[in-house]
Order: C-alpha cells, then sequence, then structure tokens
C-alpha cells in the first residue's frame, strides 16, 4: 500500500503541470496566484510522493501529505460549488472527494505513526 501511496501522490503532483488549467479552475477567488499555488502544490505532491519510499524521511513526507490534504481541501470545496452551479453531471464526483480528504488523512496518518 506505500507504494501506491507514494505513486498516487507523485503522479497527482506531475498531473498538475499537465492539466494546470483544470486545478486553477478550482481555486478558491480568494487566494492569490493560482498558478503558482497549484504548481507548488504538485511539487510538494512529488516531494512527498518520493520521500515516502525512504524509512528516513517516511515520517516527514507523511506529515507534508496531511498538511498538503488539508491545505487543498479548500479547492475541493470550490470544485463541488463550481460544479453545482454549472449544474455539471459529474457534482457527485465533487462531492464524494470531500470525505474522502479524511480517509487520505488517515491513510497518511498511518504512516507518519508507523514509518517502518
Amino acid at each position: 500500500m506505500l507504494y501506491l501511496m507514494a505513486a498516487f501522490y507523485i503522479a497527482s503532483g506531475i498531473n498538475h503541470f499537465w492539466h494546470t488549467a483544470a486545478y486553477t479552475g478550482i481555486m478558491p477567488p480568494y487566494l492569490p496566484w493560482p498558478i503558482a499555488l497549484v504548481y507548488i502544490s504538485g511539487i510538494a505532491e512529488v516531494i512527498c510522493g518520493f520521500l515516502l519510499l525512504f524509512n528516513a524521511s517516511r515520517r516527514l513526507a507523511a506529515a507534508g501529505i496531511i498538511f498538503l490534504l488539508i491545505a487543498v481541501f479548500p479547492a475541493n470545496v470550490q470544485m463541488a460549488i463550481n460544479f453545482a452551479g454549472n449544474h455539471n453531471p459529474y457534482l457527485w464526483v465533487a462531492i464524494f472527494r470531500l470525505p474522502l480528504q479524511v480517509l487520505l488523512v488517515w491513510w497518511a496518518w498511518y504512516y507518519y505513526k508507523n514509518p517502518k
């Protein structure tokens, strides 16, 4: 499961550079510099995913992932708001992502508490 988690965050981080517009489109309007924030979060996800692979840095990586999940939660809320306002048929996906964040935090917390 550790390798799956690491691959998930590395791929997700890379995706921030391939589909930047999708991420900037869900940035809450009160946040400045949306493109920079998308790139920063993408870089952070790649780094954390990579650092998960090593015992020595796993705890730091897990803490970073928890921080990232909390930091990007407003974007997930904004995505649900946008989808609801546009009558997007994938609104259910945006709503599903909100409680999924709790599961992802728990998964990272597991490796924070059990780095070896």
